[in-house]
């Protein structure tokens, strides 16, 4: 990703145009993405390998994750799988990109899960299965990540949603997660913003990918879904995994050099939306 930056330079009485070209590589950079094994982190991995990521990818689905590698450029992603509600696991990830590429530059936390269930129709071992994997999982792999972080003065970025800025019915745990993501991701942003390392997160509003399917959807109420969100976001359509993908490479990017503590949506506008 090339972008051209246009300077006038006052000199005496004269002015000098200088063209900058500033590009947006992550070459040298390794880069570990949980839950790239489908959607937003699948889009991520492969949109941080075509800036030159080395990549750490972990996911549950071994063949997912290839194939996932299989779109991606040289180098080569590294394939760790796992189950991030596994504490082994969770060191075996960090443990195991430190053995291979010897640091870490960029942590993606992005593996998450989306369930129904209102404060009448839930269950307590729903709202601990869902916290487990969005939040305390998050925790224990950031915990283990900061120390080889400070060391190269790297950053975080967490993916969260809408739903951790607005309140929204019938998703009562997710909706908690999501809001806990968001004061995780400030809090460790003040922590470690001594040590410069940034923490920021991106807050998506409804993007095609499965894990609304994954949460119990039949197709035919996915289908309905997916078109109730053109009037449930402002620029009138659900979003794409690739747009996520972009956003999270530009905060782990040094174009966001002096950005930290932000949830940013990603959401096409639906975080401002007010129903009249």
């Amino acid at each position: 990703m090339y972008i051209v930056k246009k300077l006038n330079m006052h000199l005496s009485e004269s002015y000098l145009t200088e063209y900058h070209f500033v590009n947006m590589s992550f070459a040298g950079k390794v880069v570990l993405i949980t839950g790239a094994s489908s959607g937003i982190g699948a889009a991520t991995a492969i949109h941080f390998s075509r800036l030159g990521a080395s990549l750490s990818i972990t996911g549950r689905n071994y063949e997912n994750l290839k194939s996932v590698a299989d779109k991606c450029g040289e180098p080569k992603p590294f394939l760790i799988t796992g189950e991030l509600t596994n504490e082994s696991d969770t060191k075996n990830i960090l443990d195991s990109t430190i053995k291979h590429y010897g640091k870490l530059d960029v942590l993606v936390n992005n593996a998450g899960v989306l369930e129904s269930g209102s404060i009448e129709n839930t269950s307590l071992e729903q709202f601990d299965r869902i916290f487990n994997i969005n939040v305390r999982s998050m925790y224990h792999l950031t915990m283990l990540a900061v120390p080889h972080l400070i060391e190269t003065k790297g950053n975080i970025v967490n993916v969260s949603s809408v739903n951790g800025i607005r309140a929204f019915s019938g998703v009562l745990s997710y909706c908690m997660s999501k809001a806990a993501v968001d004061q995780f991701t400030r809090c460790i942003a003040l922590e470690l913003a001594e040590k410069q390392v940034r923490v920021n997160s991106v807050n998506p509003g409804v993007t095609i990918t499965n894990i609304h399917k994954r949460s119990g959807m039949a197709e035919e109420q996915l289908k309905a879904f997916f078109e109730r969100s053109k009037t449930t976001h402002a620029l009138g359509r659900p979003g794409e995994a690739t747009e996520v993908a972009s956003a999270i490479a530009f905060l782990a990017s040094s174009d966001a050099s002096f950005i930290t503590g932000v949830t940013i949506p990603v959401d096409g506008g639906r975080h401002a939306m007010c129903p009249r």
